[in-house]
């Protein structure tokens, strides 16, 4: 099982077609879309063709893909009246919003006549049984996966987690799978591996602190309202800021922006960013969750204080403060145990410590890399 990365060719032999199978929506979160997006951006510069499919759920990203030029065959969503099948290892097959059999025959449908040169899925609510319908209609398939709890039929397998091993997929995939493993394979835009010598060279010597808090795309729990509250009794010094990043679908907006109009300190509600490279580049400290945004931060070298807000994160948030880029904040946190951490984070000493360990997780070029695999039928 190969964790081997790039290759020496440099462009798409014959212009590979390449079609995304990914969802958003309000329970699934951006993640999944966002990461699929930055591998296309770079599959897009070696020459490659490139399309998503995608069900229409509430909450979906369609248009942000259009706008980033890359065309969307629609799955319409589904109202059953019959509940889905239920799944043999996990829960997340709700998340579809389908039977996986007329999931698989509506994407079949999307492809169109002929097979494109690689198909690749990322979404939790797909296993083997997808993936072998599937089969007939590409060359190559790719799964993007976190999870390690089901069986998959596939060419090659990408989990981006600290922590994660070979191991943990040797059951779940067949003996010719590709299996690339780790955050040296994350995916993440270029722009946070064109900013990360400013991570490099990063300092804070306890002044005030550039504060930035992102809970992900949507935070459906409004962890971002509590975080305010609690730094709001913090006492910080003068002249610290805060930056609040949300998706544009975030149910919480108006609340949020309500409390960040309250705080002592200078506030700002930024809705639906094109700049985190630079906003994580320009911060002293996250308060983020523990998804694909810590490899942005560990890119840029941007110590957290960070929340598991999914059982999936779990892991890898544990791989996280193990390796010292971290720490963490229980989800029913008391006020004593936010003023512990965000002391602890704040101390110069800590943070350069965290700093470096960040460093050491990722270079930011895991889409070039992964681009190139598929780029060169590399398995």
């Amino acid at each position: 099982m190969d964790v081997q990365g790039a290759t020496t060719s440099y462009g798409c032999m014959s212009a590979a077609r390449v079609a995304f199978r990914v969802d958003a929506s309000l329970i699934i979160g951006t993640g999944h879309v966002m990461r699929c997006l930055t591998l296309a951006g770079s599959l897009r510069a070696l020459g490659c063709d490139v399309f998503f499919i995608s069900r229409e759920h509430p909450g979906n990203l369609t248009e942000i893909v259009r706008a980033a030029g890359f065309p969307v065959r629609i799955l319409p969503g589904c109202h059953q009246e019959e509940p889905p099948l239920p799944h043999p290892s996990t829960s997340h097959l709700s998340w579809l919003g389908a039977d996986w059999a007329l999931d698989a025959q509506q994407t079949q449908v999307a492809l169109g006549a002929g097979s494109v040169d690689w198909l690749v899925v990322d979404h939790y609510g797909l296993d083997a049984r997808w993936e072998s319908q599937l089969q007939s209609s590409c060359r190559h398939l790719m799964v993007v996966d976190d999870l390690a709890d089901r069986p998959h039929s596939c060419t090659v397998l990408l989990d981006q987690n600290l922590g994660r091993s070979p191991q943990d997929y040797s059951s779940l995939v067949p003996a010719s799978c590709r299996l690339l493993v780790g955050p040296q394979f994350a995916l993440l835009r270029p722009d946070f591996a064109a900013r990360r010598a400013l991570g490099v060279v990063r300092r804070y010597g306890g002044e005030a602190p550039r504060i930035l808090i992102a809970m992900g795309g949507v935070d459906r729990d409004n962890i971002t309202t509590r975080m305010l509250n609690a730094l709001a009794h913090r006492g910080l010094p003068e002249g610290s800021t805060i930056s609040v990043v949300l998706g544009v679908h975030a149910p919480w907006r108006r609340i949020v922006e309500e409390m960040a109009a309250k705080m002592p300190c200078a506030t700002r509600v930024l809705v639906g960013v094109s700049n985190m490279a630079d906003l994580v580049a320009g911060s002293d400290i996250a308060i983020g969750a523990a998804g694909g945004s810590a490899w942005e931060r560990c890119c840029l070298g941007l110590p957290t204080l960070m929340m598991v807000l999914a059982d999936n994160q779990r892991d890898g948030a544990t791989a996280l403060v193990t390796a010292g880029a971290a720490l963490l904040l229980d989800n029913d946190f008391s006020d004593g145990d936010f003023a512990g951490k965000l002391s602890q984070i704040l101390c110069p000493e800590q943070h350069a410590a965290m700093r470096e360990a960040c460093l050491q997780i990722t270079d930011g070029s895991g889409a070039d890399r992964m681009a190139r695999i598929i780029a060169d039928n590399d398995v």
